[in-house]
């Protein structure tokens, strides 16, 4: 029953779906907090301040590059399990 679902390929599917976001969405926030980019939409300094970002600050930031490294391990993993099929 559950190879006719396939429930051994879904989850190696999801656990590259899960590493991929968390690769694209911390590494994305590093590279444009690392060029000094706002949000879309705020149109005044008034509204966005930089230092409000806390999660990209010294100590989080190290987070940050963990969880994208974390993120690029999981990704390969899954990918491993697809293809070792």
């Amino acid at each position: 029953m559950l190879d006719f679902i396939g429930v051994d390929t879904l989850l190696a599917e999801l656990t590259v779906a899960l590493g991929l976001a968390i690769l694209i969405g911390n590494g994305l926030a590093f590279y444009k907090a690392r060029r000094g980019e706002k949000p879309q939409g705020v149109d005044d300094e008034a509204q966005f301040r930089p230092s409000r970002a806390i999660f990209l600050d010294v100590p989080c930031r190290r987070r940050a590059i963990f969880l994208t490294v974390a993120g690029l391990v999981i990704t390969v993993w899954g990918m491993a399990s697809i293809l070792s099929r």
